[in-house]
C-alpha cells in the first residue's frame, strides 16, 4: 500500500485504491469540489510512476483555454520524446504540425490521420516504458483535444498506457456520476473506475494542519469550519492570528474566493432562497416556506446538488458553514433588513421573532434592548447559555446612551453565558468590551476572569491578565478569590505544586472572608489534589471540609467542585464501583451544559473507569464523545487526547494510541500544561513499549520520570508509569535501573498509603524483571500473585497481563504447558473485555509456545539478542552500539550467556546456536 507522500494526510487508503485500478491497466476518474486535494492526489501518482520509471505526461488545462482547439494536445505532444515523434508515418506527421501550426482542420484522410497520431505516438512510447497520462482539471480541457484524447485511450495497445484524469464536481457524497462526468469518464481507458475525492477526516486534517505549523487547539477545530476541505482549512489557519484562541481571524480572501465560486453557480432563486436559511437560527424547509421561499424544496436539492448545503431531513446546513457568512456578508444591508423581517413573520416562537426583529436595523432603541435582555434571562434561567449570550450581546449592541450602567451589566453576563454555553468568540467580545469601557473594577475584573477562563490549559501565557485583575479586585475578597482560584490551577497545571499550594490557601481565604462557600470549596478541592501529589496524608481531611461546605457550582463549575474530586480521587484508588456512580450522577448535571468543560471531563473521567474496569468498547465510546464535546467547544485538547490514547490502548490499536498521545504532548507542550503532558508521555511509553520499541518507550518514560521529579509529584497511584518503566529497561537489560525504579515506587507508595492494586502493577514488573534476570520462578511466583489481586480487585485487563507475563515466565522455564493454560487464561479474558491489541498480543505469544522450542537454557530476550548478534559476527563494540549498551554490559551478558550454555568461546557460542531448532534468537525481543 502507497504511504502517505510528505504534503498528503490520510490519503493512504485512496492512493491505494487508485494503484490498483491503475495496477489493472484501466483508467481513474477522480472527482471532487475545489480546494479537496485533486491535484495534490495526481502529484503523488505521477511521482511514484515517475519513480518507477514510468514515462509521465502531464496535462493541466486551464479555464481560458477551453475555446482554444487543440491546446489540450499541443500541450501533450511537446512532452512526448523526439524518437517517438520521429517515428510517425508521414500523414500524422503533417497532421501534427498543421495542429501545432494552429492551421484549421480539414476533412477526409488529415481528419484520421490526425486521430491516428495519438495512438501511434503513445504505442510507440510504450514499448519502451509503461506511460501514465494524468489530466487535471478535465472540465477546461478543450472538446477537439477531449475528442483525441478519447479516441487514443479506446485504441491503445493494452494496459501499458493507463490514464488518471480529475474534474472539479462538488458532490462527493455519491459514486453516481451525472451529465458532467461523463466525458472525464470516456476520456480514460475501460475498465474506468469513478472514485470521489473525499473530505479529511479530523484527525488526518488536524495532522496536515499540525505539520504547517499551527497550534493543535487551533488545527483541532478548523475540521468544521472547513468541512474538511484541506485548502479551505490551511487558507482560514494561516488567517489565524497570535492572539488569544478566542479571537475570530477575518476570513481570508481566497477562502472568499472559493465560496464565490461555489455559490456563483447557482440561479438569483436559489441564492434567495439561502440567504434566508443563511439568516435563520434554525434553517428547516418549513420555515423557508413559511417566510415565503414557496419552491423551497426544489431550490435546497439544487443547492444540495451544487454542494453547498446538507440536509437531514426538514434540518440543512451550510457546508463548509463559511459559505453562509460570505453569502450574509455579500449582500446589501437592505436585502438582509428585508429577510429579516420576512423571518420575523414567518418564526414559530416570539423569542426568535424579537431575534431576528432586532437586526432588522442595528439603530439603538430602549424597548428593543429591553425585551432583548430580559429574553436573555429567560434562556439563561432554563440552562440555555448560548442563546443566552447571544440576546445579552444584542441587548448591549442595541442599548441607547442613556442605559450605559445596563449595557456594562449585560456585556458581562453575556461573556459569562457564552463560556459556559461554549460560544468562546462572543465571551471574547463581550469581555474585551467591558475592559475597552469606562467600566467599575467588579465589572473588569469579571470580565478578566472571562478572559483567562478561554485560554483553556494555556494559563501560563496570562500573567498580564492576571496582574491586571489583581490591581483592579484591590481589597475586595470577592473580586480576589476567583482570581486567585485560577492562579492556583495556572501553578498546577505547570507542574510549580508548592506555588498553587500557597495560591489555593489565598483562594480559600479570600472565599471565606467573601462568604463564598462554593469557592472555598473549589479551592479546597484543588488543594486536596496538591496534598495528594505531594503524598501528604491531610489531603483526605481538606477533602472532607469541602464536601462538607454548602457549595453549588454550576453545571459547567461541577469539575472543579469537590465531588468531581471525590470521583476522581475513587478512580486512583481503584474504587472503581463508587467512581462509576459518581461521576453518572455528574454527568446527569453536565449533560445540561452540552458544549462545556464539565461535561467533557466528566466524559473522560468515565472512559478511564471503563478503561480500568475491563470495559474497554464503553471507554472508546466515553473518550470519543469527550474528544468530540471538547472539539466543539473550542477546548484544549490534551486532556481528551491523553484519555483516547488510553482508550486506544486498551480496545483500540495501538497505532491510534501512539497518534493520540503524540498530538497530545505536542498541545500541552504548546499550551505550557504540564500535568497532561506527563499523562500523554505515559501513554506514548506504554504504546512504545507493546509496539517492540523498547528503546523509544524507556527514553519516553524516563523524561517522564524526570518531569515528574521536576514537579513534586510524590504518589505513584495516579500516573502510574514507574511499572512501565521497569519493565523496559528490564527488557533492555538494565536490570539494576529497574530494580531501582521499582524499590523507589514502593517506598512513596508506602508514604502516601497507597492503593492495593499499585502493589500489584508493581510485583507485575517486577515479575519481568526477574524473569529477564534468569529468576523464572521467582517471576511466575509474582505475577501469578498479581493476577489474583487484579481478579479480587475486578481489574479483567490488568489480571489477564499477569497472566501473560506468568505465562512468559513459564515459558523461560520450559514448563510449556503451564505457559499455555496462563496465556491461554489471558486471552480469554482480554477477549471478553473487548481488548483487542492485548488479544492480538496474547494470540502471538500462544503461538509461540505451540512451537518446538522456546528460549534456550533460561536465557533472557537481552541475552538472546546478543547471542544472536555474535553468531552473526558482530563485535562487542558493534553490538554495544547497535543496542545502545556499554561494551562492559555486552562483555557481562556474553559471560552469563557462556555459562548457561557451557561454551567457552564465540565459535563455540555459533556452533551451539546453529545446533539448537526454532526461529533466530534475534528475533526473539520481548519477554512476554
Amino acid at each position: 500500500m502507497p504511504r502517505d507522500a510528505p504534503a498528503l494526510h490520510g490519503r493512504a487508503a485512496l492512493l491505494a485504491e487508485i494503484d490498483a485500478r491503475l495496477a489493472a491497466g484501466g483508467g481513474v476518474a477522480l472527482y471532487g469540489p475545489p480546494g479537496i486535494g485533486r491535484t495534490a492526489l495526481l502529484d503523488t501518482v505521477a511521482d511514484q510512476a515517475a519513480a518507477r520509471g514510468e514515462l509521465v505526461l502531464r496535462l493541466r488545462p486551464a479555464y481560458v483555454e477551453r475555446a482554444i482547439a487543440y491546446a489540450g494536445v499541443a500541450d501533450l505532444v511537446r512532452q512526448v520524446p523526439a524518437e517517438a515523434l520521429a517515428a510517425l508515418a508521414p500523414a500524422s506527421r503533417n497532421a501534427l504540425a498543421a495542429l501545432r501550426q494552429g492551421r484549421p482542420p480539414r476533412s477526409g484522410a488529415p481528419a484520421l490521420a490526425r486521430r491516428l497520431m495519438l495512438p501511434a505516438l503513445l504505442a510507440h512510447c510504450a514499448r519502451s516504458s509503461p506511460v501514465l497520462l494524468v489530466l487535471d482539471d478535465a472540465q477546461w480541457l478543450d472538446p477537439h483535444s477531449a475528442e483525441l484524447i478519447g479516441f487514443a485511450m479506446r485504441r491503445r495497445p493494452g494496459p501499458r498506457i493507463r490514464m488518471i484524469a480529475a474534474e472539479r464536481r462538488p458532490d462527493h457524497t455519491s459514486r453516481r456520476p451525472d451529465h458532467t462526468s461523463r466525458r472525464v469518464v470516456r476520456l480514460c481507458p475501460a475498465p474506468a473506475a469513478e472514485i470521489p475525492v473525499p473530505p479529511l477526516e479530523p484527525d488526518d486534517l488536524t495532522a496536515l494542519l499540525e505539520a504547517r505549523g499551527l497550534p493543535c487547539r487551533t488545527a483541532s477545530r478548523l475540521h468544521e469550519a472547513s468541512a474538511g476541505n484541506p485548502f479551505l482549512a490551511l487558507s482560514l489557519g494561516g488567517a489565524v492570528t497570535h492572539g488569544p484562541a478566542w479571537r475570530p481571524a477575518p476570513l481570508p480572501e481566497d477562502a472568499r474566493d472559493l465560496a464565490r465560486d461555489r455559490l456563483s453557480c447557482l440561479s438569483a432563486e436559489v441564492r434567495a432562497t439561502l440567504l434566508t436559511a443563511a439568516l435563520a437560527t434554525e434553517p428547516t424547509l418549513t420555515l423557508l416556506l413559511r417566510a415565503g421561499r414557496d419552491d423551497a424544496d426544489r431550490e435546497l436539492r439544487l443547492a444540495a446538488a451544487a454542494g453547498v448545503i446538507e440536509t437531514n431531513g426538514e434540518a440543512l446546513r451550510f457546508t463548509p458553514p463559511l459559505l453562509a457568512q460570505v453569502l450574509v456578508d455579500e449582500t446589501p444591508a437592505v436585502e438582509r433588513a428585508r429577510t429579516h423581517a420576512v423571518l420575523t413573520d414567518a418564526a414559530l416562537d416570539p423569542v426568535t421573532a424579537l431575534w431576528h426583529r432586532a437586526l432588522r436595523s442595528a439603530r439603538p432603541d430602549t424597548v428593543v434592548a429591553r425585551k432583548l435582555a430580559e429574553t436573555a434571562e429567560r434562556c439563561a434561567a432554563r440552562g440555555d447559555d448560548r442563546n443566552a449570550a447571544e440576546f445579552y450581546l444584542l441587548a448591549a449592541d442595541r442599548c441607547p446612551p442613556g442605559l450605559i450602567a445596563d449595557r456594562l451589566d449585560w456585556l458581562v453576563a453575556a461573556a459569562r453565558t457564552a463560556v459556559t454555553g461554549g460560544a468562546p468568540a462572543l465571551a471574547g467580545r463581550a469581555a474585551e468590551a467591558v475592559i475597552a469601557a469606562d467600566a467599575p473594577a467588579g465589572h473588569r475584573v469579571r470580565a478578566r476572569v472571562v478572559l483567562i477562563d478561554l485560554a483553556g490549559q494555556a494559563l501560563a501565557d496570562m500573567g498580564e491578565m492576571f496582574a491586571a485583575a489583581l490591581a483592579e479586585a484591590g481589597d475586595d475578597p470577592a473580586l480576589a478569590a476567583p482570581v486567585r482560584l485560577r492562579l492556583t490551577w495556572a501553578a498546577f497545571l505547570t507542574g510549580d505544586l508548592d506555588g498553587g499550594f500557597a495560591e489555593a490557601r489565598r483562594a480559600e481565604q479570600a472565599a471565606i472572608l467573601a462568604g463564598d462557600p462554593t469557592t472555598e470549596a473549589m479551592a479546597l478541592s484543588i488543594l486536596a489534589q496538591i496534598q495528594r501529589m505531594r503524598g501528604e496524608p491531610e489531603w483526605r481531611a481538606t477533602l472532607d471540609r469541602a464536601r462538607a461546605l454548602p457549595a453549588t457550582p454550576a453545571p459547567d463549575w461541577l469539575h472543579y467542585g469537590p465531588q468531581y474530586m471525590a470521583a476522581r480521587f475513587a478512580l486512583f484508588d481503584d474504587r472503581l464501583d463508587e467512581a462509576r456512580a459518581e461521576l453518572l450522577t455528574l454527568l446527569a448535571v453536565a449533560e445540561h451544559d452540552r458544549v462545556g468543560e464539565a461535561r467533557v471531563e466528566v466524559l473522560r473521567s468515565l472512559s478511564e473507569v471503563a478503561t480500568r474496569a475491563g470495559r474497554c468498547k464503553e471507554a472508546l465510546r466515553y473518550a470519543h464523545r469527550a474528544v468530540d464535546a471538547a472539539q466543539q467547544a473550542g477546548l484544549s485538547p490534551g486532556p481528551t487526547w491523553y484519555t483516547a490514547a488510553v482508550a486506544e490502548l486498551a480496545g483500540g490499536t495501538l497505532a491510534g494510541a501512539a497518534g493520540f498521545a503524540r498530538r497530545g504532548i505536542r498541545a500541552s507542550e504548546q499550551e505550557g500544561d504540564g500535568l497532561y503532558l506527563r499523562r500523554n508521555l505515559h501513554a506514548l511509553g506504554q504504546a512504545e513499549l507493546r509496539s517492540g520499541d523498547t528503546r523509544a518507550a524507556v527514553a519516553t518514560l524516563r523524561r517522564l520520570r524526570d518531569l515528574e521529579s521536576e514537579s513534586g509529584s510524590t504518589d505513584p497511584s495516579i500516573v502510574r508509569w514507574h511499572a512501565d518503566l521497569a519493565a523496559g529497561l528490564a527488557a533492555l537489560g538494565e536490570h539494576a535501573e529497574a530494580a531501582e525504579t521499582l524499590a523507589r515506587a514502593r517506598k512513596a507508595a508506602e508514604m502516601v498509603g497507597s492503593t492495593p492494586a499499585l502493589a500489584g502493577y508493581l510485583d507485575r514488573a517486577a515479575a519481568i524483571v526477574e524473569s529477564e534476570s534468569g529468576q523464572s520462578d521467582t517471576a511466575v511466583a509474582l505475577s501469578t500473585a498479581a493476577a489474583a489481586l487484579f481478579e479480587q480487585l475486578r481489574q479483567p485487563v490488568e489480571q489477564a497481563h499477569a497472566l501473560l507475563v506468568a505465562g512468559g515466565a513459564e515459558r523461560r522455564r520450559r514448563r510449556y504447558a503451564a505457559a499455555r493454560v496462563a496465556i491461554g487464561a489471558a486471552l480469554a479474558i482480554f477477549l471478553a473485555a473487548d481488548a483487542r491489541p492485548w488479544a492480538e498480543e496474547t494470540e502471538r505469544a500462544l503461538a509461540r509456545t505451540e512451537g518446538t522450542i522456546a528460549p534456550e537454557q533460561g536465557l533472557t530476550s537481552t541475552e538472546l539478542r546478543i547471542a544472536g548478534m555474535v553468531r552473526d559476527g558482530a563485535s562487542n563494540r558493534e553490538i554495544a552500539s547497535r543496542l545502545y549498551l556499554s561494551v562492559k554490559t555486552v562483555e557481562a551478558t556474553l559471560t552469563r550467556v557462556y555459562r548457561k550454555l557451557g561454551v567457552r568461546s564465540r565459535t563455540q557460542l555459533s556452533s551451539r546456536l546453529q545446533a539448537l531448532e526454532g526461529p533466530p534468537v534475534s528475533e526473539i525481543t520481548s519477554p512476554a
